[in-house]
């Protein structure tokens, strides 16, 4: 495997970003108030994932790995180097079932909805009262 270089995309590249959503993950919105993370392979964007603030709090979302690069630990590399720079006890996640056990082994513990701060239990509800069927997790260092 070549190496994946990651780096926080400066908010002038957000376009690069938006097209890889755009064909890989449509519901994807990168937004200049996020902290988006990037991973590129061979100077071809790979990878990504957002920060997005809420009050105090960061939401992961929007994370993705381009299909062609799944199942080269791709995903793992990037988690690892926000566990490092970006994660905290303000984050939080809200995982597919199928990723539940990838968060859970970058340092996020499983949750009720209403163990989320009020203001992330609201987008929570919002969430999957649409028909999401997704896992409240919160990032605990400690937990590893």
């Amino acid at each position: 495997m070549d190496d994946l270089r990651i780096e926080t995309l400066e908010p002038i590249k957000l376009p690069l970003v938006s097209r890889l959503y755009k064909a890989h993950y449509p519901s994807g919105k990168a937004k200049k108030n996020e902290q988006t993370i990037v991973g590129y392979n061979n100077d071809q964007l790979v990878c990504v994932v957002r920060f997005r603030p809420i009050e105090q709090y960061q939401l992961l979302t929007g994370m993705l790995v381009i299909p062609e690069q799944r199942g080269q630990a791709r995903g793992h590399h990037l988690l690892a180097y926000c566990q490092q720079c970006i994660c905290n006890s303000n984050t939080y996640c809200f995982a597919y079932p199928h990723l539940e056990h990838f968060y859970q082994q970058h340092g996020f513990v499983s949750l009720l909805a209403d163990q989320l701060p009020n203001s992330l239990n609201q987008l929570f509800t919002r969430y999957t009262a649409s028909g999401k069927c997704l896992i409240p997790m919160h990032y605990q260092a400690d937990s590893l």
